[in-house]
């Protein structure tokens, strides 16, 4: 008798952002719901590419990552936050950020151990915790403006807590850490010993004179931390899946011992690429302004529409608040947008283990400005309760 398969991950299907663009893609709708650009990153880093690609650099890399490159990281987030990370033993370029946050998570999470995880959160979060045997604990983010309860947060500590997982700017609601985030990130990794992953891909999209403020301005947070960030959000390179996390040495070594199995090493030319392109801080420098503009155009193209807009102080994303227009759940109504009216959008549900209600959906409005003006024609065309 043939044995059974028994999934590991029983409760996961494809995802809301494969299945949403494949809609957009089918119905010719404006794909406004998957977070990647509709334009191209800089020529001068795909020539870059081509050079390393000339110079022979076509063969795996170090299984940590190019030298040089990790080098231009430990120098760029000195530079920026102030905490010096060792090139050599403590960053690891990885292929992507998504690869990074499992391997942290499998690196230290054990089976029965408890992760805290604030709610709305990116999707591969709890299934990497439940792959390690881990239990996810959800603590949700205040409505409204999504900041973090922590007294909330403080009380779901338990004996079992082993990993905090945070995320600023947070995807999807575009929330910011301040610096009294941090004070109580610290007082809560001081009173419980507790491990951080700190989820930062998001990291030079921060709007309105803002700092981004990464858990590695604080010695006492960076010493107990896995940092992630992306050159694919930064430099607008998502199809090139390169990824980095700055831990200190011990958490890099178990990182490490992951790391070698599950990808062992990254895109040589690619690397060798992104560590010269990261000579100019030119291009990361001058991106809050870019996005901010795109924000700018696409809140002030619906602030006459039905939808009402939620605050965005990072990150590419837009949540707005349909629950003029209609009743239907999140995927319902995002299923009609795309259907109806051309435009396609995630439901925030997704971001949410119990796939909680609120009658918001996500926008992403890192895209070319004529395709939010399209975008922008259609969803103001939308008039409350149709239907």
């Amino acid at each position: 008798m043939k044995r059974p398969l028994v999934s590991r991950l029983p409760d996961v299907g494809t995802t809301i952002f494969t299945v949403m663009s494949q809609l957009a893609t089918e119905l010719g709708a404006v794909n406004l719901g998957q977070g990647f650009p509709d334009f191209d990153c800089d020529p001068q880093l795909q020539a870059l590419v081509t050079d390393a690609m000339r110079a022979g650099h076509n063969q795996y890399a170090p299984m940590a990552g190019v030298p040089a490159l990790r080098q231009a990281i430990a120098d760029k987030t000195a530079r920026l936050y102030g905490h010096a990370y060792d090139p050599g033993s403590e960053i690891t370029v990885t292929a992507g950020a998504t690869q990074a946050l499992m391997t942290a998570i499998l690196a230290v999470v054990h089976p029965g151990d408890e992760v805290i995880v604030l709610e709305p959160a990116y999707d591969s979060y709890v299934p990497a915790i439940r792959l390690a045997g881990g239990v996810p604990v959800a603590v949700q983010l205040r409505e409204g403006d999504y900041a973090v309860p922590w007294d909330t947060v403080r009380a779901a500590v338990t004996p079992k807590t082993r990993l905090l997982i945070v995320n600023s700017p947070n995807n999807p609601s575009g929330a910011v850490f301040s610096a009294t985030d941090l004070d109580a990130l610290e007082a809560l990794v001081r009173d419980f010993d507790l491990l951080l992953l700190s989820d930062e891909v998001y990291e030079h999209i921060v709007f309105d004179g803002a700092q981004h403020q990464s858990v590695a301005r604080r010695t006492t947070l960076a010493d107990r931390a896995f940092v992630v960030s992306s050159f694919g959000k930064t430099f607008h390179t998502t199809g090139w899946k390169i990824g980095y996390c700055c831990a200190p040495r011990e958490l890099s070594t178990e990182f490490r011992k992951v790391h070698q199995f599950n990808v062992f090493a990254v895109s040589s030319p690619m690397q060798y690429a992104l560590a010269a392109y990261l000579r100019d801080p030119e291009p990361y420098a001058t991106l809050p302004a870019f996005y901010e503009a795109k924000r700018d155009r696409f809140r002030a193209g619906l602030a006459t529409s039905a939808f009402k807009l939620l605050p965005c102080p990072g990150t590419y994303f837009q949540l707005v608040d349909y629950s003029a227009i209609s009743d239907k759940s999140e995927e319902m109504f995002a299923r009609w947008l795309t259907t109806e009216h051309g435009v396609a959008a995630i439901p925030t549900s997704a971001f949410y283990g119990k796939a909680d209600e609120h009658h918001v959906v996500r926008f992403c409005f890192g895209k070319k400005n004529e395709t939010l003006d399209r975008a922008l024609e259609k969803l103001l065309a939308i008039e409350p309760g149709r239907p």
